[in-house]
């Protein structure tokens, strides 16, 4: 999805490349899904994120948790702040905040190394739908040993979509 759509900081929405394009060949600038005039440099990608933020939109709080994370959008890398976010963004019911704490969970960036914690994470995401999470949680049994599990599980990922396991 993320090749063939771009993100909008103004609405939260992916918007399809191509309706972006025909939007653009008409002389239409700005969103294609909202209308927003389209943001001048990263402070005001920032603020705009922000007013979602205190909206208390799950998107929003996942979009400026990934910044935090990644030094991104001229914000100063911060892991705590991101994790922060993520968690008020699961609490709202992001998805994809999940399958972030996961991997923070499981890496120990921000947090104490938690291999149970970041399980929990990614079976809340997948259970939800989450490709990836659910490939990541075959990953965990195949190196347990749990081959049927883990079978199980990249199964259900390949189902959904996942590129790497539908071959």
């Amino acid at each position: 999805m993320e090749d063939h759509s771009i993100f909008k900081v103004c609405c939260m929405k992916r918007v399809c490349r191509g309706c972006e394009v025909a939007a653009c060949k008409k002389g239409m600038f700005d969103c294609a899904f909202c209308r927003t005039p389209r943001h001048e440099n990263d402070e005001s990608a920032v603020a705009m994120t922000q007013k979602r933020v205190d909206a208390k939109d799950p998107e929003a709080l996942h979009f400026l948790g990934d910044q935090y994370y990644s030094g991104r959008c001229g914000l100063q890398e911060n892991a705590a702040r991101a994790i922060n976010l993520w968690k008020e963004a699961v609490e709202l019911g992001s998805i994809d905040a999940h399958f972030n704490l996961g991997h923070v969970y499981l890496k120990g960036k921000g947090v104490a190394p938690d291999e149970a914690m970041a399980i929990q994470h990614w079976e809340s995401a997948a259970m939800k739908g989450h490709v990836e999470a659910r490939s990541n949680l075959g990953a965990i049994e195949y190196n347990k040993g749990n081959d049927e599990r883990a079978v199980r599980h990249h199964l259900i990922a390949a189902k959904l979509g996942d590129k790497n396991l539908s071959r």
